[in-house]
């Protein structure tokens, strides 16, 4: 039974907000990992995502291991391209970049994908992947060579994360990028929230707990912490 999706719809209807924290296998420090899974245990993460726009290590499957043995939580991927899939998740972001009119980001990862996902029992997740400008280019932008969504146009952005709820995406993700400048404005949130009756996760360019607190309380179902916890892993227990 696929249950990663169902705890993720029940916690919407419950109210109950969640939190991912997202490793970038290139930036995890091997020989700290027991150090990494120790502070993760006393965050408060629902969720462990793991990918990044561009991986290079061929340590994924070796990283997912260590915390599938080391932690209870749901591990999912969040990759990039189709290099960076491992049996050894829970389940998988099937990421569509909705916010662009690139056609490897829309379908063709997808496509060159199957062979792998087949013959694995991940969880695969559709899911409506926006990305929206932060101040500064960002690598989600510089790989997939698309640009992110207007800031400042929130009624347009609903209207493309509804139009990928029509399509049949199970969660939508707006994404300001991995060390962006301005966090997705709250009110974004607030509208896109009040448009979907999907889960809506939130990441990128959020620094602290009170930012956190905030995208919460404008309607983001999951929030994503990645630079931040990368950057201090004491980030919990900091702010």
């Amino acid at each position: 039974m696929k249950k990663i999706y169902q705890e993720i719809v029940q916690a919407k209807i419950d109210n109950r907000k969640l939190l991912a924290i997202l490793l970038d296998p290139d930036k995890v420090d091997f020989d700290g990992l027991l150090l990494l899974t120790d502070k993760i245990k006393t965050s408060p993460a629902t969720h462990i995502f793991v990918g990044g726009s561009i991986v290079e290590t061929n340590k994924i499957d070796l990283l997912i291991q260590f915390l599938k043995d080391n932690l209870t939580i749901p591990i999912l991927l969040f990759p990039g391209n189709p290099s960076q899939i491992s049996t050894y998740a829970d389940g998988i972001l099937f990421l569509s970049l909705l916010s662009g009119r690139n056609p490897v980001f829309l379908i063709d990862h997808h496509v060159k994908a199957v062979p792998k996902l087949k013959n694995t029992s991940l969880e695969i997740i559709p899911t409506g992947y926006l990305l929206i400008e932060s101040g500064s280019q960002t690598a989600v932008e510089r790989v997939s060579q698309t640009e992110p969504l207007d800031r400042n146009n929130s009624s347009y952005v609903c209207q493309t994360a509804m139009a990928g709820q029509f399509l049949g995406n199970k969660l939508i993700y707006l994404e300001a990028g991995s060390g962006a400048k301005l966090a997705i404005p709250l009110e974004m949130i607030h509208e896109v929230s009040k448009g979907l009756s999907i889960p809506l996760i939130v990441g990128g360019g959020i620094r602290t707990l009170k930012g956190i607190k905030q995208a919460y309380d404008a309607g983001a179902d999951l929030v994503v912490i990645g630079t931040a916890f990368e950057n201090d892993v004491t980030f919990f227990e900091n702010d």
